[in-house]
């Protein structure tokens, strides 16, 4: 994977867990749609290199045929990929352990990582856990209401 630096005076930074981002790609309405399509406009989507396999791995499910062509996945992930904060989770940061799912810690590590405001995610997992220090996490709901979009 090619990583692209991007530097934004939008100080805004958003890590988005993958199935918010999968609920975006395949819904062109409703409140996660709303959410995804913001944060591309107006905040910063970050990636590390594990998140983002993670999101490759799930966009290209054959279960998915059905809703999203081979050519929308591709450009969803072509433009996340040119145009996210991509970061390095540092070793020390990924050893700390929040989850009972150990698999969700990657979004908080990439968050932490990046100084993000927000990680939004619809899993309970993580959900119960927030904040963790600085982070707020955040559903796509809470997040909409925020900002004071309907």
């Amino acid at each position: 994977m090619k990583a692209k630096w991007i530097v934004n005076t939008n100080p805004f930074k958003v890590v988005i867990d993958t199935n918010v981002w999968i609920s975006g790609l395949l819904t062109r309405t409703g409140t996660v749609a709303l959410l995804t399509r913001h944060v591309v406009q107006m905040g910063q989507a970050v990636f590390s290199a594990q998140t983002f396999a993670e999101l490759k791995d799930r966009v290209w499910r054959p279960k998915f045929d059905r809703y999203v062509t081979l050519e929308q996945r591709k450009k969803f992930l072509s433009d996340m990929e040119s145009n996210a904060l991509w970061v390095e989770v540092p070793p020390a940061l990924s050893a700390t352990a929040y989850c009972r799912d150990a698999a969700d810690d990657m979004f908080i590590h990439t968050a932490q990582a990046a100084h993000a405001a927000w990680l939004v995610t619809g899993d309970d997992d993580l959900l119960c856990l927030h904040p963790v220090g600085s982070l707020q996490i955040l559903s796509p709901r809470t997040v909409l209401d925020v900002w004071k979009i309907p």
